[in-house]
């Protein structure tokens, strides 16, 4: 399974919020003389500053006040000089007046360059993005209140590492290494994150880490640097379409690993024998799952030793699954890559298939060919969010910049090595028993697939030691899973239900 590295273009003009807006004040409007002074004023960085808005929203039938601030608070070097500004979107449930039980969730996205834009406006916040209940863009965009946000039951900060959405470095003279990596990244979150909890006094309150695709990386890292460098303990990690985490697989293993979600996407494609056809997603896969673990792994491991008959048996059993060609699993030795599969399952029809959600169909320019043009799936989806979180940050939050949002900030070159940010999270659920864990995936997500998601947990905790701290939960979509707005729901409830199954009662202490 590869991780997700999604470049795109770095601007070095910086960014500063001028106006400050409560939601019932309007902001005046600019006199005539000041319009250029006020111009340059939005040029120049502010890395430690915040604008607030008040606003109410409606979640399972209660209506929820909260507060929302938006702001920049900055990162330090060793000697205490600010070297970036990091941007983020702090809600409060505001009828709260003891934070000390309040639950606090900490958000981050993945890519490694990308904010924290799609959990934020996409699952988990009061406000979320219009779009259609399959999760396709819908115009005129616009935002809406989110009725499953978990608002209700834990207050939210979503953080948008540097490059990335309004946050910057103070000059581009100040060396990459120092964020962009994946312990680099690690490091410097972590001070931030002791920073802004200090600030706005929630140290007592149940603190959670939740991220998506490389952010799964990142707070994986983070909940053991936090016990360690900053002795911040968590109550819960949430892992959202997680990547390998460092655990290493192979050519071998990359390619067997894949076969339950090719079967997963086949279902949904109408690609399989009629006889899986009719059973319905859940009741086929368990036993796509047992062949790839129990047959389809030993057989390619036996590689040219392995009988001609025996051969021709695996590779039908393939095609019956994956929905592919007999022929195209022989010429590819038993072993289909990923980019194939997305250009070869509709190749007949005239269509590729979405490699972060294989629901999504491309159109290529021409049907030959290894692998698909474009991503359907994330066109699609930068065709709804980026319109929706530069209205939304702008106008409804008030924070007045000239400065581009990145949707792909660029953080390259990144620096992939040394990453065991897998077994740091075993270490932070060993050291602390309150830890737990919950993983969320999409079945039809060909790019941080759902069965890697549970190789994942079965390799970070061998021994089985932690596993009933552990949860997995599947929807019927793709990475980005609370798109459809059946999954919007339930993957919202999963959260709330872990988050308040693992508050301990008063007074319970952490022993094992």
């Amino acid at each position: 399974m590869k991780q997700i590295f999604l470049a795109g273009y770095f601007f070095i003009s910086l960014c500063v919020p001028v106006f400050a807006q409560k939601k019932e004040t309007k902001i005046p409007d600019t006199p005539a003389p000041q319009a250029k002074e006020s111009r340059e004023a939005n040029r120049v960085l502010n890395i430690d500053y915040s604008i607030t808005v008040s606003n109410e929203v409606t979640i399972r039938g209660q209506k929820v006040p909260y507060k929302v601030t938006t702001g920049s608070i900055p990162v330090w070097d060793e000697e205490g000089k600010a070297i970036a500004g990091v941007c983020y979107n702090y809600y409060e449930r505001s009828d709260i007046s003891d934070r000390s039980s309040r639950p606090l969730v900490i958000s981050f996205n993945g890519g490694p360059g990308t904010p924290s834009v799609w959990m934020q406006i996409g699952y988990t916040g009061p406000r979320v993005l219009k779009i259609d209940d399959e999760g396709y863009p819908v115009q005129p965009y616009g935002m809406k209140d989110n009725p499953h946000s978990i608002l209700d039951v834990a207050d939210i900060v979503y953080v948008d590492p540097v490059n990335t959405g309004f946050s910057r470095k103070v000059s581009k003279d100040i060396a990459g290494d120092k964020f962009f990596g994946v312990n680099a990244d690690i490091k410097y979150l972590a001070e931030w994150i002791a920073t802004f909890v200090s600030r706005n006094k929630r140290w007592a309150s149940p603190k959670y880490l939740i991220g998506e695709s490389y952010g799964t990386t990142r707070v994986s890292g983070l909940a053991l640097e936090l016990q360690n460098s900053q002795w911040m303990y968590l109550n819960g990690v949430i892992l959202v379409s997680p990547t390998d985490l460092g655990i290493q697989r192979g050519e071998v293993l990359d390619a067997v690993l894949a076969l339950p979600y090719f079967a997963a996407t086949a279902w949904y494609h109408k690609k399989l024998p009629a006889d899986l056809q009719q059973k319905d997603l859940t009741d086929m896969l368990p036993e796509v799952e047992a062949y790839t673990v129990n047959e389809y792994l030993p057989a390619v491991a036996k590689g040219s030793s392995l009988d001609e008959n025996k051969r021709k048996e695996v590779a039908a059993k393939l095609a019956r699954y994956s929905g592919l060609p007999e022929k195209t699993i022989l010429d590819n030795n038993l072993q289909v890559s990923v980019n194939l599969f997305w250009k070869e399952l509709l190749r007949d029809k005239g269509y590729t298939v979405g490699r972060l959600d294989s629901r999504y169909l491309g159109i290529d320019k021409k049907n030959a060919g290894e692998s698909p043009d474009y991503n359907a799936e994330l066109t699609s989806w930068l065709h709804s969010f980026t319109p929706a979180i530069n209205m939304y940050i702008r106008d409804e939050l008030g924070y007045k910049t000239d400065l581009k949002y990145n949707m792909f900030g660029n953080v390259y070159p990144w620096d992939n090595k040394n990453n065991h940010t897998a077994e740091n999270l075993r270490q932070a659920m060993a050291q602390n028993p309150n830890l737990h864990l919950l993983v969320q995936s999409g079945y039809f997500d060909g790019a941080c697939d759902y069965f890697n998601a549970k190789y994942n947990m079965w390799q970070m905790d061998p021994a089985g030691k932690l596993k009933d701290r552990m949860s997995w939960e599947g929807y019927r979509s793709g990475h980005m899973m609370y798109l459809r707005k059946e999954d919007l729901a339930t993957s919202n409830q999963h959260l709330r239900d872990f988050i308040l199954r693992t508050i301990p009662k008063a007074g319970q202490g952490a022993k094992y």
